[in-house]
């Protein structure tokens, strides 16, 4: 659905259960230079250990730095071999498009699509803009999914705290599960 369809409070109001009204995020609404706060636990590995930094936010936004997060399953399967203990899932990291990344595709794939163009489908082109670094949030329990700081310290120990890649919209338009991905 999109912002235009005329039932979209309805539809999601039945989807969560409860009363659902839909606005525009409004530029006015908040100060530009906004800023948000990160915590960083005591944890090896991490640029900063045990303190709170914050950080600019895009104006007019709710976004912490970029509208798309993508992550690749090449990335996950990576991270399930470093640290088999751990439940690697993808809504642990709150990807808006997850990319099933083929067997060639190993490692941490997407830190080889920063400054590429992603198409998706017909239509949709985004600007792989840089890696998104995560924070103790992925650690935290979510369903059933336990409390595991083991899942941080992995992508500290071995990618610099990132987990997928963030990008900018050159060319919106709908996408479906199954769209082709191709890089640029």
């Amino acid at each position: 659905m999109t912002s235009e369809h005329a039932d979209l409070e309805q539809v999601l109001s039945r989807a969560f259960g409860r009363d659902i009204a839909f606005e525009e995020a409004r530029p006015e609404g908040r100060s530009p230079g906004a800023t948000a706060e990160e915590y960083w636990p005591d944890m090896a590995g991490l640029d900063h250990r045990d303190t709170v930094t914050d950080f600019e936010m895009p104006a007019g936004t709710f976004f912490d730095i970029a509208v798309v997060h993508l992550l690749a399953t090449a990335t996950i399967d990576y991270l399930r071999a470093l640290y088999p203990p751990g439940r690697f899932e993808a809504r642990r990291f709150r990807p808006n498009i997850v990319v099933s990344a083929g067997g060639e595709e190993a490692g941490f794939a997407e830190n080889d699509w920063i400054g590429r163009t992603v198409a998706i489908g017909g239509d949709v082109r985004l600007a792989i803009t840089g890696p998104c670094p995560r924070c103790v949030m992925i650690t935290l329990p979510q369903d059933d999914l336990p409390k595991d700081s083991g899942i941080l310290r992995t992508a500290a120990q071995h990618n610099a705290v990132n987990v997928g890649v963030y990008a900018s919209v050159l060319s919106g338009g709908t996408i479906r599960r199954g769209d082709a991905v191709t890089l640029g």
